[in-house]
């Protein structure tokens, strides 16, 4: 079986397809699907360089445009990408859910301050912050994007998420009626290709 070519995308903006339904409500479900399976067995990783995973994050609000993110930091991405994906894929299907990809969410959960410090201002006197400076940008995104896989995981949609039923589109999104498919170019794929296998049958 020939293995995925992956191609680390130059401009996010531009290798982005339309966002699969719910990927509008939650921004996880936009995460998990950064890596964009195509036919041909190529794969376009929104997050398969520093600069894209920085420029992904900055048009998701969750890292300044400057953050200068490294490539041990967007590998870290692109693996908590694979455990949510993992757990997403485990409510699709119904069963367990990977013991790993549960511990990495959850030391994701817990890697960003959710309490608001007390601080002192030499002129305005005692005031409260939660901490995130630069060296936490991607602690807070992680936390961000784990914290929102799992309210998508444990809320009234979860329900309604499914997988793409376009292959090669390995895409998750909720479901809306009898709609299976991500994008309308998965739609008028499997369309064709259903369209083709009554041809094929009827000769």
């Amino acid at each position: 079986m020939a293995q995925p070519v992956l191609e680390p995308a130059r401009d996010t903006a531009d290798a982005a397809p339309e966002p699969a339904p719910g990927a509008d409500v939650y921004l996880a479900l936009d995460f998990a699907n950064s890596a964009l399976a195509l036919p041909g067995g190529h794969v376009i990783d929104l997050l398969g360089t520093p600069d894209s995973a920085n420029q992904w994050l900055t048009m998701h609000g969750l890292a300044p445009d400057d953050a200068g993110i490294r490539e041990m930091c967007a590998a870290q991405l692109r693996s908590l990408r694979e455990q949510i994906r993992a757990l997403l894929a485990a409510r699709v299907e119904g069963v367990p859910a990977p013991p790993t990809a549960l511990a990495a969410v959850n030391d994701a959960l817990v890697r960003s301050p959710a309490i608001a410090l007390l601080h002192w201002d030499r002129s305005t006197g005692p005031y409260r912050a939660t901490p995130h400076p630069t060296t936490q940008i991607l602690e807070h995104a992680l936390a961000a994007l784990a914290e929102n896989a799992a309210e998508l995981l444990t809320g009234p949609d979860a329900d309604r998420l499914t997988a793409c039923g376009s292959p090669p589109c390995t895409r998750y999104l909720l479901r809306h009626g009898r709609r299976q498919w991500c994008s309308t170019r998965c739609g008028d794929r499997a369309r064709a290709a259903r369209a083709y296998a009554r041809r094929t049958q009827q000769a």
